[in-house]
């Protein structure tokens, strides 16, 4: 199966030609060279010189930047995805900033607090684009709120804005943008003296980590749990386990199985003391069925796929499971589905996904991981799964 770092010319070649529908020897028949080095260009034992990039181009009527890693489809989509987050993060600069009429009366706190919530309900909704437009205005309301009649409520409404920012920002792909967003974040929750949003942050900046190492995620995680300490409402209970969940997470990209079990033993123990899922809490929709996702994807970063497609064949999502949450495990599956041979089913969950929530799913890196490993190990792609790729940019 592909690895995730597999991202090589050769790696496109191979992509474009399955597209093309034809066999390594098709190919190299329409090429100044032997189908042996297109072999080895394609699993990456040889690199693909300028020449014979230009040369599979033109055999496969595509441009070359495309077998370079710098297609025109993407392009486009990245312009259009660039221009939505261009205002949240010029909305993230002005937190220090006087505004130019700051007497200017805006709307009560009460429904900055109500659009707050709403705007991440429609992340979890995986309305990104409508969240994306709503967040500058609410920033620059609350930013001006704050500076001039600052309240717990107002501070707490913020922070909340500010994490819904790097959710979007995160979910698009703007890696950089989403740290900026938790920064802001941390100011404000510590501004409102609020314990359990000052612990979300913690949560999300241990995500981030992706590849500083298991330590400074535990680090994160524990940070989280010592701002929690002493305290004892549902609420606090729920972010404890979300922190677990985190943490087994963290756990699983360092390949550290034992500490994956005890986190997860210990977040579904918080779970039963916090009873039901805990939606109204930040949306972290803690509970028993959220254990099970996380569970599973420690499973899909281990590459235990034998036991992840136990698993998901297990759970069953409820009708009330949140769109965001509901697509995202579909994609999981799809991966799972993918990596244990059961290539229709991958493609089926993946058009699934697809339709619950196009944009998250777009932009989803299973989605590319996913669609990529059914391009490699099909001997011949259907229409479905030709349109899927160029749908995300292959």
């Amino acid at each position: 199966m592909r690895s995730l770092d597999d991202d090589h010319a050769g790696a496109r070649i191979k992509e474009q030609r399955k597209l093309a529908h034809l066999t390594q020897r098709e190919l190299a028949a329409r090429i100044p060279y032997s189908y042996s080095l297109l072999n080895q260009v394609e699993c990456g034992a040889r690199p693909a010189t300028g020449a014979f990039v230009d040369a599979v181009a033109a055999a496969l009527g595509v441009c070359s930047t495309v077998l370079t890693g710098s297609s025109h489809v993407t392009g486009i989509q990245q312009a259009r995805v660039s221009a939505l987050v261009r205002p949240i993060r010029e909305a993230l600069d002005l937190f220090d900033l006087d505004e130019p009429h700051m007497s200017q009366p805006c709307r009560p706190v009460t429904d900055l607090a109500t659009a707050a919530d709403e705007v991440c309900q429609d992340v979890r909704a995986t309305h990104l684009r409508k969240a994306a437009k709503a967040l500058p205005p609410l920033i620059r309301d609350l930013t001006l709120t704050v500076r001039t009649r600052p309240s717990k409520e107002a501070w707490q409404a913020l922070a909340s804005a500010y994490r819904t920012a790097h959710d979007v920002a995160l979910k698009v792909g703007y890696r950089d943008l989403s740290t900026v967003a938790l920064d802001r974040m941390g100011w404000a929750a510590e501004r409102a003296s609020d314990p359990c949003l000052a612990a979300i942050r913690q949560y999300k900046r241990a995500l981030g980590h992706k590849t500083s190492g298991h330590e400074l995620g535990r680090r994160l995680v524990q940070a989280g749990h010592d701002i929690l300490d002493g305290e004892n409402s549902r609420e606090a209970l729920a972010v404890a386990g979300q922190l677990h969940l985190g943490a087994s997470a963290v756990a699983a990209r360092a390949g550290d199985t034992a500490a994956v079990a005890r986190h997860i033993t210990a977040a579904r123990e918080l779970a039963e003391r916090v009873g039901g899922e805990a939606r109204e809490v930040h949306w972290l929709s803690f509970g028993q069925m959220n254990v099970a996702l996380h569970e599973l994807g420690a499973a899909i970063t281990l590459r235990q796929f034998d036991m992840a497609l136990k698993q998901v064949r297990r759970i069953s999502l409820p009708p009330s499971t949140l769109t965001s949450r509901r697509a995202r495990f579909l994609v999981d599956r799809a991966v799972v589905e993918m990596e244990t041979g059961h290539t229709d089913r991958a493609l089926q969950h993946l058009i699934q996904a697809r339709r619950a929530a196009p944009e998250q799913t777009r932009y989803h890196p299973g989605t590319r991981d996913a669609i990529t490993g059914l391009l490699h190990t099909a001997r011949r792609t259907s229409d479905t799964l030709n349109h899927m790729a160029a749908w995300i940019g292959l």
